[in-house]
């Protein structure tokens, strides 16, 4: 049974005080955390067939994300396994905190590629 706050507890308890590239393997321990197994991938970009796997569902835009929430970012030039984080109800955190939305850094923000929200149904 999923326990979003479950999750969100542990993804911000674990957070770094920086990226460390490790974002897949934070969210998805995270997400453990909160009940569900979600099959691991090489890279961040390709967890939206497990996460539909685990029983999370699709969504348009991540304008109101809920506790819990996964975001899928495509890559982007200089980062090619793409980033995932996860709302735990006030911030994006992946392996760090994300003060400024759910794209990681300023090259993310400025190039805005490709993303899916995934909630948890």
């Amino acid at each position: 049974m999923w326990d979003s706050n479950a999750a969100a507890n542990h993804v911000r308890q674990h957070a770094q005080s920086q990226s460390g590239g490790n974002c897949a393997k934070f969210v998805r321990k995270a997400i453990e955390a909160g009940g569900i197994i979600v099959t691991p991938t090489l890279s961040a970009k390709d967890y939206g067939f497990p996460l539909r796997q685990a029983g999370f569902i699709e969504l348009g835009d991540a304008s109101s994300p809920r506790r819990g929430d996964v975001i899928v970012i495509q890559p982007i030039p200089g980062h090619p396994h793409g980033h995932m984080a996860m709302f735990d109800g006030s911030r994006w955190i992946s392996d760090f905190v994300q003060n400024n939305g759910f794209y990681p850094g300023k090259e993310y923000r400025t190039q805005k590629p490709p993303y899916k929200l995934y909630r948890h149904h």
